[in-house]
């Protein structure tokens, strides 16, 4: 077992972010995982910052996709990170969130198989090969493309790639071509339903590929002594979630779909005040994990029962980020 967290430099500085990875890396957590959103402070920078001041922690964007960026942009960085890092590199990618791309006028075709491609390329790349054009790849179909500017990572130690995914293409392709998953749920009924899908999708590559497979939970994470305070903390996380989870999902958690429709119409008002009235103890159970210390403790041991192998703590952490990570570290890890 391993532990990440994630940290979204939008409403932090970078200075706090990196003071924080500091805390979190004194805590023994293994991963610190930066979020990837055009609107806040980049990624990658932000990375770099982590890695020139801590000594242990390995670190990754959570998570970039090939829409905003390039393959070979995104080879080109996670070998500088992992330079600067001293082999502590790790690449969480996915399909792109389908709520910001089509504000940035990116139509979201194929993704897939977009990320497949990418993601064959970043692999090559990074192993530095020389990329021929073979006509038969739609979106990368690169023509001599070579990383010869940067220090590339050992062939024995080749920078792990984590798929980002929630639907069961995305689990496939994760159990493919990824060495970890990062999949956002905070709950073990949704990883019974996730992790077979992974290893069917591993077995079908070498039966062995699994055992070495790192399942990762990217939570919604509130700790607290307070009970309450942890709790409402995790309200507003809870609904976006809820607000965007397709009928399925909220009928495996046993969810009213009616309050979760004005939970919807509420968060598109802004009306945050009615949001809290109506998130409940069934969203706040089903999409977070959020309580006090003895209780998040539980709800993590339930996740490494239904095969997770990292949890990483999220947004928002709890009421106060310094005294959350104290606690993760104290009473969880």
């Amino acid at each position: 077992m391993s532990y990440g967290i994630e940290f979204v430099p939008g409403n932090i500085s970078v200075k706090e972010v990196v003071k924080y990875c500091k805390l979190a890396e004194q805590k023994d957590i293994d991963f610190a995982w930066i979020t990837n959103h055009y609107n806040n402070r980049h990624c990658y920078p932000t990375l770099a910052a982590i890695a020139q001041a801590t000594d242990n922690i390995k670190m990754g964007p959570g998570i970039m996709n090939t829409f905003t960026d390039t393959p070979a942009a995104i080879a080109s960085f996670m070998c500088t990170l992992n330079e600067i890092s001293e082999g502590r590199a790790a690449l969480g990618i996915g399909p792109g969130d389908l709520s910001t791309l089509p504000k940035l006028a990116i139509h979201a075709e194929k993704p897939v198989a977009r990320l497949k491609e990418g993601v064959q390329q970043i692999k090559a790349l990074c192993a530095g090969e020389e990329i021929k054009k073979t006509g038969k790849m739609q979106f990368f179909d690169y023509d001599g493309a070579k990383l010869t500017g940067v220090q590339l990572p050992p062939k024995k130690k080749q920078i792990p790639v984590y798929i980002g995914a929630q639907g069961p293409k995305m689990l496939e392709l994760a159990g493919e071509i990824g060495e970890g998953a990062l999949i956002n749920a905070s709950n073990a009924k949704d990883f019974e339903v996730a992790i077979p899908i992974i290893k069917a999708a591993c077995d079908k590559i070498d039966e062995k590929k699994f055992k070495k497979f790192d399942v990762g939970a990217y939570t919604a994470m509130s700790i607290d002594q307070s009970e309450k305070k942890a709790r409402n903390a995790a309200k507003i996380v809870a609904a976006f979630i809820a607000a965007g989870s397709p009928p399925a999902l909220l009928e495996r958690h046993g969810l009213d779909a009616s309050n979760v429709a004005k939970i919807k119409d509420a968060l598109a008002r802004f009306d945050f005040g009615a949001v809290g009235g109506l998130v409940g103890d069934g969203e706040i159970d089903a999409f977070t994990i959020a309580g006090t210390p003895e209780m998040v403790k539980d709800k993590c041991e339930n996740l490494l029962k239904s095969g997770v192998t990292q949890i990483i703590f999220g947004s928002p952490l709890g009421p106060n980020m310094t005294n959350s990570i104290r606690l993760l570290g104290k009473y969880i890890i």
